[in-house]
């Protein structure tokens, strides 16, 4: 694999590897319903303390997934680019399948 490739594949890891958390997903799909929210807003939904709320924004926002905008002394999150949400769709996929085939090997 040559550089370009490697690097490219790193990428997608690494945005990956951004979305590989139960509370990182909620607050990707939550921004998809309500466009934006505070830090505030999320850490009451995720019922965690706000600095484990801000490290799951980091991580989501340094992989480009979603950005922020300060307002006075809030911030508030969005998303920066809607078709993760056609991730979502193909985990959902994947998941039925799966469900579909264990059915299928219990008859």
């Amino acid at each position: 694999m040559d550089q370009r490739t490697q690097a490219q594949f790193e990428m997608r890891a690494r945005i990956i590897k951004a979305l590989a958390h139960p509370s990182r997903l909620f607050i990707v799909d939550r921004l998809s319903k309500e466009k934006e929210c505070s830090v505030q807003e999320l850490t009451g939904l995720i019922e965690a303390d706000i600095s484990t709320v801000s490290k799951h924004l980091s991580v989501l926002k340094n992989a480009g997934i979603i950005r922020d905008e300060k307002r006075g002394t809030s911030v508030y999150y969005s998303l920066s680019v809607p078709c993760v949400l056609n991730f979502f769709s193909c985990v959902e996929a994947v998941i039925s399948s799966t469900l579909k085939q264990q059915t299928e090997l219990m008859k």
